[in-house]
C-alpha cells in the first residue's frame, strides 16, 4: 500500500483506569488532561464556514473512548436513522485501520447522535453502484457504541448562531474483532485512522492527518498513525 504524507502525523492513545462518563465532560477529571488532537485541514472545495473541531481518544481493556468538541455554525441534523446519511448533517467522523495496512472502520455520527458505521474491505468505487465491497455493521452491534450528543436528535431549521456541540462514545473491542478476529494487546501494534468533520449545510470538510487532492475521506494511505502508550 502506498502511503501519503499523512501517516507522518501521529496521536498517542493513553490507557485509563476511568472510564469517562459519557456526559461530554471535555475537560472532566478523565478527560481534562488528555492531549487533543485538531481537524483544522479544510479541503480545497469547502466554503468559508470553517468550524473548530478537536477530538481526543482514550482506551482501556475494553475498548476505545472517543470524545470530539465541535465550535461550529448553521448546524443542522435531520437524519435520525442509523445507516443513514449523516454526513449530510452537521457531523464528525473516525476512521480507524486496527490492521494496516487491512481494512477499516468508518464512525461516521452527526450531531444529534445517529451513527453510520461500515466495515470497509474495499473502498474503491464502482460507478453506479457504489464501494466495491463493504458491510454495514449490524442493529446489535450499533447498540454496543454507547452514545453521548449534546444537542437533541433533530436540529432543523439550521441554526446560524455559533453552537458548540458535543459528540461521545465508547467502541467495544470486540466489535473491531467480530470482523477480524483477536486483536490482542493494543499497546503491541500500531493502529491507523483519519478525523473528519463535515456539513452540507455551508459546505465543509476538514481532516486531522491531510488528504490528497481528491475530495474522498476514504483514502487509507492518507491515515494518520494511532499509537497506544502503555
Amino acid at each position: 500500500m502506498r502511503l501519503g504524507k499523512a501517516y507522518k502525523m501521529i496521536y498517542s492513545i493513553h490507557r485509563t483506569t476511568t472510564p469517562p462518563a459519557l456526559t461530554g465532560g471535555w475537560d472532566d477529571a478523565v478527560w481534562g488532561a488528555v492531549p487533543a488532537l485538531v481537524v483544522d485541514r479544510f479541503h480545497a472545495k469547502s466554503g468559508d464556514h470553517h468550524p473548530t473541531t478537536r477530538a481526543k481518544l482514550l482506551y482501556d481493556s475494553n475498548g476505545l473512548y472517543v470524545i470530539f468538541d465541535v465550535q461550529d455554525r448553521y448546524v443542522e441534523c435531520v437524519c435520525t436513522q442509523p445507516q443513514g446519511p449523516v454526513c449530510r448533517d452537521s457531523c464528525v467522523e473516525f476512521f480507524v485501520q486496527p490492521s494496516p495496512p487491512g481494512p477499516y472502520f468508518n464512525f461516521e455520527i452527526n450531531c444529534g447522535g445517529t451513527p453510520l458505521v461500515h466495515f470497509m474491505e474495499d473502498w474503491r468505487i464502482i460507478p453506479g453502484q457504489g464501494f466495491k465491497k463493504n458491510t454495514p455493521v449490524s442493529a446489535a452491534l450499533l447498540q454496543q457504541l454507547h452514545i453521548y450528543h449534546s444537542l437533541s436528535r433533530m436540529v432543523h431549521p439550521p441554526r446560524s448562531n455559533p453552537t458548540r456541540w458535543c459528540v461521545e462514545y465508547f467502541i467495544p473491542f470486540g466489535l473491531f474483532e467480530h470482523y477480524l478476529g483477536p486483536l490482542g494487546e493494543p499497546s503491541q501494534r500500531i493502529w491507523r485512522g483519519n478525523f473528519y468533520k463535515c456539513g452540507s449545510s455551508h459546505a465543509h470538510w476538514a481532516s486531522w492527518a491531510p488528504l490528497g487532492e481528491e475530495l474522498n475521506f476514504h483514502q487509507p494511505r492518507y491515515f494518520g498513525t494511532l499509537q497506544f502508550a502503555v
